[in-house]
């Protein structure tokens, strides 16, 4: 007897609950060793256990879940244009990373919450869904969890599938599960993509024909939050001099601006290169680089001066005051096999893009930014030198015009998403 590929696919999907089910005994004490290591939230851990730390708001809740920082943080213009509709709804958004939950707190939407997903079993999940009682589901990007789609799923709450974006490596690798996976998206009443690739894949996937490109969501996010007092503060500390930045940045981007800097330097020129790296704790490996550049360190509570040339900026949750003080951007993780990180935070906030060769997690992004010229590839140090002299206000004209081009496929999102939460 042949079984339908739907049936495998389902079996599948009873093989992984199954195999949670057996490891969750084992799980809590998992979590307590990460949170003694530093890597879960000191109070917030049991969060993952499905253990709620917060009342569940009355009223119709959205549960939107993304995996780490930055596409949490892309979130925030979704939830705004859907507040912007139905000012009565009440947002639950999960993440799992301890950076995304940090820095999401300080950029919190109104009538929003933040808790971590809990981890993919059976009773965490059912602890999870019994509490929260979403009435609609949106997973944004490309992690989704089994266990937890299907329990919802069976409870008929409708789950969307948003902001989808898929590597061709991650399509790789779904594909040698591609019954389970499609038997997955098969749940989704909804499925929308950043661009034509990740919809081509998905479809493959789940073979469906319904899927839809809707383009990225971090175009629309408000500008990341920041105190302008504290702005004030630093500009006065550093004078008069150009202020420019290496943001989110990776070993290799940090390599290509000191190169930069120093020549900068040399020159006799006066400009202050902020680094503000990806992963703070890089903090003893990056000074190691800066031993023969006067530097002053943000963690220690050092004001940068007329001799500094490099400041580090390794803390958390204040990229948004960096790219306030700055004039020019050099988007970290496009050097590396990183493959870039978001452009559009420092657009936000008026600061000119710059980025390597390496952008593949945002090749959509930089080809419509570079094409409207709001952003300008510096794949060389010289390239990169050269962008430096140009004027800062270069790109935001048609960054605006970007913005108003995908306001219409954001609208129509919305009025998708919210005939699935009917007052």
């Amino acid at each position: 007897m042949t079984l339908r590929p739907n049936l495998l696919g389902q079996i599948g999907l009873a093989i992984y609950q199954g195999a949670t089910a057996l490891i969750t005994p084992l799980l809590p004490w998992h979590l307590k060793r990460r949170q003694n290591r530093g890597k879960e939230h000191p109070k917030r851990w049991r969060e993952k256990l499905g253990q709620a730390s917060k009342p569940r708001p009355e009223g119709q809740a959205i549960w939107i879940n993304a995996v780490g920082l930055g596409e949490v943080m892309a979130l925030r213009g979704l939830i705004a244009a859907l507040q912007a509709a139905r000012p009565e709804l009440n947002f639950l958004v999960t993440s799992s990373t301890l950076a995304s939950a940090e820095t999401f707190e300080k950029n919190l939407p109104p009538r929003t919450l933040h808790q971590f997903l809990p981890l993919d079993t059976p009773l965490y999940t059912k602890r999870f869904l019994d509490h929260w009682q979403p009435n609609l589901a949106l997973w944004s990007e490309q992690d989704i969890w089994p266990g937890i789609v299907t329990q919802a799923a069976r409870r008929g709450i409708p789950q969307a599938l948003i902001n989808l974006r898929m590597a061709p490596a991650s399509f790789r690798r779904k594909r040698m599960a591609r019954l389970l996976f499609r038997a997955l998206y098969q749940k989704f009443d909804l499925i929308s993509a950043q661009d034509a690739q990740s919809a081509a894949a998905v479809s493959d996937l789940s073979q469906r024909q319904d899927i839809q490109i809707g383009g990225s969501l971090k175009p629309h996010c408000p500008p990341l939050a920041y105190k302008a007092s504290a702005q004030q503060e630093f500009l006065e500390q550093v004078g008069q001099r150009p202020i420019w930045l290496a943001a989110s940045c990776h070993a290799a981007d940090e390599d290509i601006a000191l190169q930069v800097q120093r020549q900068l330097v040399e020159e006799g020129g006066s400009q202050l290169l902020i680094l503000a790296p990806r992963f703070p704790d890089r903090r003893d490996e990056i000074l190691a680089k800066l031993a023969d550049l006067p530097h002053a360190q943000r963690s220690q509570g050092e004001a940068p001066n007329a001799q500094t040339q490099v400041y580090l900026a390794d803390t958390f949750s204040e990229m948004g005051l960096w790219y306030a003080c700055s004039a020019h951007a050099l988007i970290g993780g496009s050097f590396c096999d990183v493959e870039g990180h978001n452009p559009w935070e420092a657009l936000q906030l008026g600061c000119a893009v710059m980025h390597g060769p390496r952008v593949a997690n945002f090749a959509a992004d930089y080809a419509a930014l570079n094409a409207a010229q709001a952003a300008r590839a510096t794949p060389r140090a010289e390239d990169l030198y050269a962008a430096l002299q140009a004027p800062a206000a270069h790109g935001l004209a048609g960054f605006e015009r970007l913005q108003t081009q995908y306001r219409a496929k954001l609208n129509d999102l919305t009025d998708q998403l919210l005939e699935r939460v009917r007052p």
